[in-house]
Formats: C-alpha cells, structure tokens, sequence
C-alpha cells in the first residue's frame, strides 16, 4: 500500500476535523474521498501532505512516516490546491521553471522536463502566455502540469473541477484518467461531486463529519443500496404491500414521492405499479453514490462553504 494511516485524527478546540481514521490506497489507483464541505476530506489530505500535524495517530505516505519523515512524504508527492495557486503576471513556463527550482528538478533535465508536462495536459501552444490570459480549464491544467513536473509518486488533488462548467470539467477528468494509466501515478482526490467520484476513482470513501461511513468501489457500493430504484408519484400508496415483496429491499414515502429499492426492477416492474397505487410518474433507474450517500448518512449532500485550505491554515495557526 502506497498509503495507510494509522488512527489519524485531528481536532480544533472542541471541533474534531477527522476521528480515528484507518485507510490502506493501493499504488498506481485513483482514490476518492467523497462527502460534504467541512466533512473533513481536506484536512485529512493536509495531514497526508505534511501541512498540518495529526492530534492523534500518524500515517506512512510512500513508506515514510509523516510526523518523523516529513520532507521525504514531501519529495514523493504533487498537489494541485482547491484554490489555483499559479503566478498570474508569469507565464505557464515561468511557473513551471520556478517549481522546477523549488524542487530541486536537475539542470539538465528541467527544460525537458517542462516540455513533457506542457504537452501532456495540452498547454505547450500557451506556454509563453501570461497565466492571467489563461481560462479557469487552462489554469487547472497548469496546475496538474506543475504538480507532475518533480514525477512524484503521488498526487493529490483537493477538489479538482470547483467551480469549472461541464465541458471544463470532463476534459479536466481525461486527464486525470490520462495521468493514473499512462503515468501510473497513484492520485488521491477530495471531491464533493457524486458523478466525479463515480467517473474517475477505483475506489472511493465517504467521509461525513470526520469519519469513513464507507468504502469500496463505486458500482459495489451502488450494489449495497440495491440493483434498482423506482421512483414514482403516488396518491395514497399502498406501501405495506410494496414491502412485503420479496424482492424489494426498501420502500418509503415523502412528499408525494415513493421511491422503492429493488433487485430485478425489469422482472417486477409490472406488479409493483399495478399494487402501488394511483401513479401519475413513475422513474426507473440504477442507484447513484448519491443515493448510496444519502442511505449511510440519513441525508442528501450538504452545499456548504467550502472547507479549503485557507482554512486548513488558519486551524493550524490554532492547533
């Protein structure tokens, strides 16, 4: 395992950030953590980064302990931050040959170096182009360009697509796919995206108010909630028929709407209709993490301001 953490947690005052957490990531997988703003994804992807120190517990991030190895876990990984970090009156190149010095990219390599990575995200056309002519997708891309440019083993990437419209978003996710199987890097990504998560991650954990509620692939934790799900709108339902079926896993009502959790939908569809009730709509589809979300937690995403690391900083500035 190229990560595991051991117990990590992290509080602020009375406020815990991240509780006990216990993670094994494979090498050379895209890994998710998935849930709410302030749930605690980027604090624990701070402490993996050597940005914070843990309160409690410790972890090992390409083998080296991150409270007693700091600057080795460091040398091993990239990071992209929520926030586009990149110097504005730079050009992408100039950005590029400033993070080449900070990290130490030997003389001799670093034009090469630099050319590989603007190639790779698409950006050698712009390269000589000031950062600040540069759309929110191109900026993004630089940033991935820039976190791969010292080849680290690792990268991490806090929220990735904030903020980008669909299309950005999607040409943001090939590369990131482009990045796991052509690179082999292992990339660890905090999203709050259901679809996100779903596209990109082998694996994906959901994490809500600082503790792991689940984790597996997305289609096994699709599975757990159910093969199916029927969602209908339904005068007066006959719901104590619909759960003594044998094949359905759960049934409820709100607000006028059924939604029923099923194995086999295509096989029973016909008599869950003809003893629901008076249907005016009916929906038939296979669950998302969204719903698998909303089965462990109790409730749908929560839209919050976002975590980020600016505030990651000021609770370090506290601890």
């Amino acid at each position: 395992m190229i990560i595991q953490t051991f117990g990590i947690t992290k509080r602020y005052k009375n406020i815990t950030a991240v509780n006990h957490i216990d993670l094994s990531i494979e090498e050379g997988k895209i890994f998710g953590l998935l849930g709410p703003n302030g749930a605690g994804k980027t604090t624990l992807l701070s402490m993996l980064a050597t940005l914070i120190p843990p309160t409690e517990g410790t972890a090992k991030v390409n083998g080296y302990d991150i409270r007693k190895e700091p600057g080795k876990v460091r040398a091993s990984i990239g990071m992209v931050f929520q926030t586009p970090s990149s110097d504005e009156i730079l050009t992408g190149r100039e950005n590029l040959y400033l993070h080449a010095l900070l990290y130490g990219v030997p003389k001799e390599e670093r034009e090469k170096r630099i050319e590989d990575v603007l190639e790779l995200v698409d950006l050698a056309d712009r390269a000589n182009d000031l950062v600040k002519t540069y759309s929110g997708g191109m900026r993004r891309r630089l940033e991935l360009a820039r976190g791969l440019l010292h080849r680290p083993k690792i990268l991490f990437l806090d929220e990735p697509t904030l903020g980008l419209d669909p299309q950005t978003r999607q040409h943001i996710w090939d590369y990131i796919k482009r990045l796991s199987k052509e690179q082999g890097v292992t990339i660890i990504i905090t999203t709050h995206y259901m679809e996100e998560a779903d596209s990109l991650c082998d694996r994906v954990a959901i994490i809500d108010h600082g503790e792991i509620k689940a984790l597996d692939s997305p289609s096994m934790l699709k599975m757990k909630v159910g093969k199916s799900m029927i969602k209908a709108r339904v005068e007066s339902p006959n719901l104590d028929y619909i759960r003594g079926l044998p094949y359905v896993i759960k049934a409820e009502a709100k607000d006028g709407t059924v939604t029923i959790i099923l194995s086999e939908a295509g096989a029973h569809i016909q008599e869950i209709l003809c003893n629901l009730g008076n249907v005016s709509f009916v929906e038939l589809r296979e669950p998302t993490l969204n719903d698998v979300f909303l089965q462990i937690t109790g409730k749908e995403m929560r839209v919050e301001s976002a975590e980020g690391w600016a505030e990651v900083y000021a609770r370090a500035g506290s601890r």
